[in-house]
């Protein structure tokens, strides 16, 4: 058995000096499988050249970040969205969601991409990846109107409440738990070993939310390990368990093989 890590932008210039170094040192701790969000048009070339680099261990998402949902451009970002979607073997639509702490006025728009987005997954029968900052009732609101048997996914970056974690599972979503769970100040550690491990996934969101004691370091794929012994502690199992059910999970909601 092994770790996936669940997120991890790996194609972003963070890693520009020291890419296979990085995926080496991820393989060596023994998390063996990476999976790419996407953020906009302009990412895509790169991570398509990591999938054909490393084709076995990186599964790439097509969707358009909420921090890029912009009315100049949104046409155009989301006719790329689809045309991926119509040609490529992906593994979910994202990440896509709302994000009102950096832009507010976009909320609308916001809106609008996500619902669509939600739509193609459905469509194509793909999971979906949740941005949401600030924007717990926006998305819930959106996710709603969208619920139905179809609707499957994570939610990435988990910090909400124990409401929110039970309202996620509601809506068949996992958990990404990564880094913050680590944090003095993170407090989804009080709570979440009332959610069963059935509901969560492991992921760094490399290179943001490095965990203790890199915290406001670089974060890599490499520190899955310190997050699932976080988690391990706080459910009180052994850190094979959590390796085992969180990379079933992960192989579960992203369809991945073996």
């Amino acid at each position: 058995m092994y770790f996936i890590d669940s997120h991890t932008h790996l194609y972003g210039e963070a890693f520009d000096n020291d890419r296979d170094e990085a995926i080496k040192n991820a393989l060596a701790n023994n998390v063996k499988q990476f999976v790419l969000p996407a953020i906009d048009s302009t990412y895509t070339a790169r991570m398509q050249a990591l999938k054909k680099k490393y084709p076995d261990q990186v599964h790439l998402m097509a969707g358009l970040h909420p921090t890029h949902v912009k009315p100049d451009t949104l046409e155009k970002e989301m006719a790329h969205v689809k045309k991926r979607l119509e040609n490529e073997n992906l593994c979910a639509v994202g990440e896509i969601g709302i994000d009102l702490y950096w832009d507010k006025s976009t909320l609308d728009i916001q809106q609008q991409a996500f619902a669509k987005q939600i739509q193609w997954a459905k469509e194509y029968d793909l999971p979906i990846v949740i941005h949401c900052r600030d924007a717990f009732d926006e998305v819930f609101e959106v996710l709603e109107t969208e619920k139905d048997e179809k609707l499957k996914g994570v939610f990435h970056c988990f910090t909400g409440t124990m409401d929110n974690a039970q309202k996620a599972v509601d809506h068949n979503l996992k958990l990404g738990i990564g880094g913050v769970v680590t944090f003095k100040n993170g407090k989804i550690d009080k709570f979440l070993h009332e959610i069963d491990l059935a509901h969560i996934v492991l992921e760094t969101d490399a290179p943001y939310l490095a965990p203790a004691p890199f915290r406001g370091k670089r974060n890599e794929s490499a520190y899955i390990a310190i997050i699932a012994q976080k988690i391990a502690d706080i459910y009180k199992v052994p850190l094979e368990e959590v390796m085992k059910k969180t990379t079933n999970n992960c192989k579960e909601v992203f369809a991945l093989q073996p």
